[in-house]
């Protein structure tokens, strides 16, 4: 027998218990088929001589948003705004370079990290020069415009309401500031999108040979096709274009949001009142291109200080007046109503929960979508689960419920986050060993492009839980470097149900796999996010290797 490919002479991180380490992989047919004397004696058509290289199994991103990501590619970039003149400076050189009326779109910008204090409506206007201006908000749940984006959409009338579950933010004389929240944002959105689909392709193109060059090879997009969240309402149609014409360099599971679920009707006896058309739902699709999880939005962000908590947060919210206890996107009993009625027509379901007000809500659905209509095998989550009480632990040990955590999000926000709650809460922020000691499953995640994704610097985040200023931020919750490794690979796999054919490098799974010029598990722990990824592979091809690793025999 004649392989595909051998790898030798490196140093195989498996992830598998049963055999935790190799020096040489054999693959075929994009699997692995043997490891070490497993292949002793085969040749194959190509070879990559790694030359005491780490190879380890292809990250699995487990939440992020990768056609948003793709996009911010091609749009002002204001993550490195240090105040609002940065602000200002960078829009109107960017509105300089544009034609006349084109708008003005920017990404990225964190209020924390630009003065704490939010742009402004009239300042974008002059800034822009009367153009229609849209930043985006790091966190993805707020946004801020010009006058010309709020007078399009009528948000300068003194008796507009904004949609349910966002917030025109007004000053005291009642005033919009340009401040829009949360579902608000589609004030804006309803007057770009949809994208069509060839941007989206290109958006995910750029994406995901981003990705490559980090080691990953498989991601969960987490939410597609309506909400504030969805590029287009065909955006599968724009992922099976970019698939369907080599656009697509990654793996990809996709979440529907859950706005584009609506009425069916279906026989009684099938249980199917809410879903997609033709009755489709998770599980949808093969290993290149999949349908996950329904994605639902219960609350908002942390750093919004929209986020549902119990207690009020501590300090001002950021569009003026006194802090909040942050709100719900919809009703609650609607929003459980809707998670019901998807996990009873098949579907697995995501729900956005970051404070733990929401928490309560998306376990308390959970437990009586089981309640009342039993499954096996189905994999519920909760996206973010940023503020988690010791109570809740058990209760998401008790349901099999999995949380979906982004560790890199504390050298990117920590102290902003910390202090939105004060020091008696930032104790159940961002949990990991808390998670894992219950006995449950924890996936690697980034949420792209809210925070920096790349999975190396996010697995040193999970190991030394620090701070941008260097700050320990809740050190109980550390893990070991084989443990967050666990978790971008096997632990995603778990998570997004695909353990079956991927999350390790075990014969019979895909032989999707990342060549590291360091082994994490063996360096210093301030070295692990800048170890460099050689080369990654996809099926066994060669999907990234600038350094030519992989050579035909």
């Amino acid at each position: 027998m004649r392989l595909d490919l051998i790898v030798r002479d490196a140093n195989v991180l498996t992830m598998d218990g049963g055999r935790p380490a190799a020096r040489s992989l054999g693959v075929l047919h994009g699997r692995v088929v043997g490891l070490d004397e497993e292949i002793e004696g085969l040749e194959a058509d190509r070879v990559l001589h790694a030359d005491g290289a780490t190879v380890v199994p292809g990250f699995h991103d487990a939440h992020c948003h990768t056609a948003w990501f793709g996009l911010t590619l091609s749009q002002l970039d204001l993550a490195g705004a240090r105040s609002l003149d940065d602000v200002y400076d960078a829009v109107a050189r960017h509105a300089r370079t544009l034609p006349e009326g084109a708008w003005v779109v920017g990404a990225g910008l964190d209020h924390h990290k630009a003065g704490g204090v939010p742009p402004h409506r009239e300042a974008l206007d002059r800034a822009g020069g009367g153009r229609p201006v849209w930043l985006k908000h790091t966190s993805g749940h707020a946004c801020y415009v010009s006058s010309e984006v709020l007078a399009r959409a009528g948000a300068l009338d003194p008796g507009f309401e904004a949609p349910e579950g966002g917030v025109v933010v007004r000053d005291g004389d009642g005033r919009p500031t340009g401040l829009l929240e949360e579902t608000a944002q589609r004030l804006v959105q309803d007057q770009v999108l949809p994208y069509p689909a060839e941007t989206v392709a290109d958006a995910l193109d750029a994406a995901t040979r981003r990705y490559l060059a980090e080691g990953v090879t498989s991601f969960t997009e987490a939410g597609i096709g309506g909400g504030w969240i969805g590029q287009t309402p065909v955006e599968l149609a724009a992922y099976q274009l970019a698939s369907d014409t080599g656009r697509l360099h990654a793996r990809a599971q996709v979440m529907v949001a859950s706005d584009a679920l609506h009425p069916l009707t279906a026989h009684p006896g099938d249980g199917i009142t809410a879903g997609l058309d033709l009755g489709l739902r998770t599980g949808l699709g093969d290993d290149r291109l999949s349908i996950g999880p329904v994605k639902i939005f219960l609350d908002g962000s942390l750093l919004g200080r929209t986020a549902a908590v119990t207690e009020p947060f501590c300090g001002c919210h950021p569009g003026g007046g006194a802090p909040g206890t942050g709100y719900f996107q919809n009703d609650p009993d609607a929003m459980t109503e809707l998670v019901v009625a998807a996990h009873r027509g098949g579907w697995s379901v995501a729900a956005h929960a970051i404070g733990d007000r929401a928490v309560d809500l998306a376990l308390d659905a959970y437990a009586r979508a089981q309640r009342e209509h039993p499954r096996t095998g189905v994999i519920h989550r909760v996206e973010h689960a940023g503020i988690v009480r010791p109570e809740q632990l058990k209760r998401f040990a008790g349901l099999g419920v999995v949380p979906v955590p982004q560790l890199n999000f504390l050298p990117a926000f920590g102290e902003a986050m910390a202090a939105a709650l004060g020091p008696e809460r930032a104790g159940r922020l961002y949990r990991m060993r808390s998670f894992l000691d219950v006995g449950l499953t924890v996936p690697g995640s980034s949420d792209r492009p809210v925070a920096p994704g790349a999975p190396l610097p996010a697995i040193e985040a999970m190991v030394r839980r620090l701070t941008d200023s260097g700050t320990p931020f809740v050190e109980d919750e550390r893990v070991s470097a084989r443990t967050a490794l666990r978790a971008w690979t096997v632990g995603s796999a778990q998570a997004t149900g695909t353990a079956h054919s991927r999350g390790s490098l075990t014969p019979g799974l895909l032989a999707d796999m990342a060549v590291l010029d360091a082994d994490p598990l063996a360096t210093e722990p301030e070295h692990i996010g800048s170890t460099g990824v050689l080369a990654t592979l996809v099926g066994g091809e060669a999907a990234h290797d600038p350094h030519g690793l992989v050579v035909r025999r």
